[in-house]
């Protein structure tokens, strides 16, 4: 053999191994890029997941958010509208004239005087509008006179001269423990609440 084909031959193996030694790394690149591929895809799969899930909560989060303003609307509506229901009586307290003013004022003094039976002397005060009719109310109550003025819708509010007793029974303060009492009931009412 001559020395030429040994050269030859030698050129002709390192071919054959350049050959299967690019083969091997193309394969390898064709496997690196598959897996990167592949753990892009993946990736991308994850961030979607992730990206809907956040969507959800704060679609959620706007809906609850959304929900609780609507409540504190409904609500501040009906304490609204209970305050102008509240306002109106109040008016219509105030404006009651006559023997309807007279019979609930003679009502509400004779409620306290049971607690002024043993009292000489007692002190009525009223609405500065109704001192006539108040005069003339006492007029039937030995001890009583009227002795001042509230500031009220109306009734009484009586002290004795011997007690610390004072009785509050203005048309005022029958209307805040009727109101208290009745308030689930009027806004049940006026809602429509079942």
């Amino acid at each position: 053999m001559s020395l030429d084909n040994v050269v030859e031959d030698i050129r002709d193996e390192a071919r054959a191994r350049a050959e299967e030694i690019r083969q091997n790394g193309q394969e390898r690149a064709d496997e690196i890029v598959a897996e990167a591929e592949a753990d892009a895809e993946e990736i991308l799969e994850s961030r979607k997941a992730e990206i809907e899930q956040q969507l959800e909560r704060e679609r959620e989060q706007s809906l609850s958010s959304a929900k609780l303003e609507a409540k504190q609307a409904r609500l501040s509506a009906r304490r609204d509208v209970l305050q102008r229901v509240r306002e109106q009586v109040e008016s219509e307290l105030a404006d009651l004239e006559g023997d309807r003013r007279e019979e609930l004022t003679r009502t509400l003094l004779d409620a306290a005087a049971v607690e002024f039976e043993d009292e000489d002397e007692v002190h009525v005060y009223g609405r500065a509008d109704d001192a006539d009719m108040l005069e003339d109310i006492l007029a039937d109550y030995d001890g009583y006179e009227v002795s001042g003025e509230r500031d009220c819708l109306g009734g009484v509010v009586v002290e004795g001269t011997n007690s610390r007793v004072r009785v509050n029974n203005t048309f005022d303060s029958v209307l805040d423990s009727v109101w208290e009492d009745n308030l689930k009931e009027v806004s049940a009412r006026l809602f429509d609440d079942q």
